[in-house]
């Protein structure tokens, strides 16, 4: 069970004053962890990163500084899933402030001087809440990105050929999702005639089961299948629906490889928060260099972790004169692999709709990339075909 010392705490506090009297009489109370402490507002897109990131129990948020900001970012991380519980704090105890904050989802409210029992009542409280919400976590599936600096930068080939490396090394069950839904192209390389798509699964997240899963997904080489939208759908995608989609597949595979579009779409980097691993297909031509600079840089600014983003260098020519080292130094961050230029295998792969095979170059890159996304200690071939689960309509 949860003691006081354990509600841990994300202080966002443009109020430096109000912020510092808190924390001296936290250091009194031994009360809550603060894990960090935001001195802005911090767009919803970017406090969400923050949020996985830091996973903490509260957030204790300042309505001093601007009311509307801190009310609208209560509003947010109330409507989350699962919400998250938020202490207001205010340089006054103005009841008026109170009610607009508790009407906007605050949990609790605490002003100066901030005394030991007020707070403690407050913990009290919210030990209450936070009980619940910490069972011990399933050992779910793991997701992997891929998106591109640039469109046609190979991020969607390299998503299916690593999904099918990944089958093939570890025999276990194996996702690919299309979420580029304006123009993706997974279910055209992989030549699939299916009459649902990623954006069904979407508008039906909160009615998933076996059944529906089954009918929703296609299987092709042993892989399944949520192929993107035969017509473009440009309407914006739901982050909780798109959050309760990615749980619900957790569950169900080992292995979720997600082909999303370029970097700086709004739905590329919803998924990269549900990922352990982000990978950014590249090439080396010098606007693609300089996209993806650019592209880490606004990842790092939103606050995703660097040690999950992790560049891929495609079409390398070993003419190019550019080595590993100098692409760490140039992008900060590592360069995870560098990948052959292989025209005849793509012709091939795009032509037949099939994986590559370990007799070029390029296939046994990527199939290393799998080895390593995977780890040598859970490579384990499996019986040829073997399948736990088929879907009920493949159109594959």
């Amino acid at each position: 069970m949860l003691n006081d010392a354990e509600i841990t705490a994300l202080l966002i506090a443009p109020n430096r004053e109000l912020a510092q009297t808190l924390a001296a009489s936290m250091s009194a109370t031994r009360g809550f962890q603060v894990v960090a402490d935001l001195k802005n507002y911090p767009p919803p897109q970017t406090l969400e990163m923050r949020l996985r990131q830091l996973k903490p129990d509260i957030v204790l948020l300042d309505l001093s500084a601007n009311l509307d900001s801190a009310l609208a970012l209560i509003r947010f991380l109330t409507a989350l899933t699962p919400p998250i519980h938020v202490v207001a704090l205010d340089s006054k105890s103005d009841s008026n402030i109170i009610l607009q904050a508790l009407r906007a989802g605050a949990t609790e409210f605490l002003a100066p001087p901030f005394d030991a029992s007020t707070q403690r009542e407050a913990l009290a409280r919210i030990l209450r809440l936070c009980v619940p919400e910490k069972p011990a976590a399933p050992d779910n599936g793991h997701v992997i990105t891929f998106s591109s600096t640039k469109p046609g930068s190979g991020a969607s080939t390299l998503a299916a050929q690593t999904a099918f490396s990944l089958q093939k090394i570890t025999g276990k069950r194996i996702l690919l999702a299309d979420f580029d839904l304006t123009g993706g192209t997974i279910g055209f390389y992989l030549k699939l005639n299916h009459p649902y798509s990623l954006v069904d699964a979407l508008q039906h997240a909160e009615q998933l089961d076996d059944t529906l899963w089954n009918s929703l997904t296609a299987d092709h080489a042993g892989l399944d299948i949520l192929p993107s939208p035969a017509a473009p759908f440009a309407d914006p995608v739901d982050p909780n629906r798109l959050r309760v989609l990615m749980e619900y597949a957790r569950q169900l595979y080992d292995w979720i490889i997600v082909d999303t579009p370029t970097i700086f779409s709004p739905n590329s980097l919803m998924a990269m928060l549900e990922a352990e691993k982000a990978f950014l297909v590249t090439t080396a031509d010098l606007p693609s260099l300089h996209l993806t600079r650019k592209a880490v840089n606004m990842v790092d600014h939103m606050g995703y972790p660097k040690e999950r983003l992790h560049v891929i260098m495609n079409r390398v020519d070993k003419r190019d004169g550019i080595g590993k080292g100098d692409m760490n130094k140039l992008f900060s961050v590592p360069v995870f692999a560098s990948l052959p230029n292989d025209y005849f295998s793509l012709h091939r792969v795009v032509t037949l709709g099939q994986p590559l095979g370990p007799e070029g170059e390029l296939g046994r890159a990527i199939e290393a990339v799998a080895q390593q996304i995977c780890g040598v200690t859970d490579v384990k071939k499996a019986p040829a075909g073997s399948r736990e689960m088929k879907p009920a309509l493949s159109g594959a």
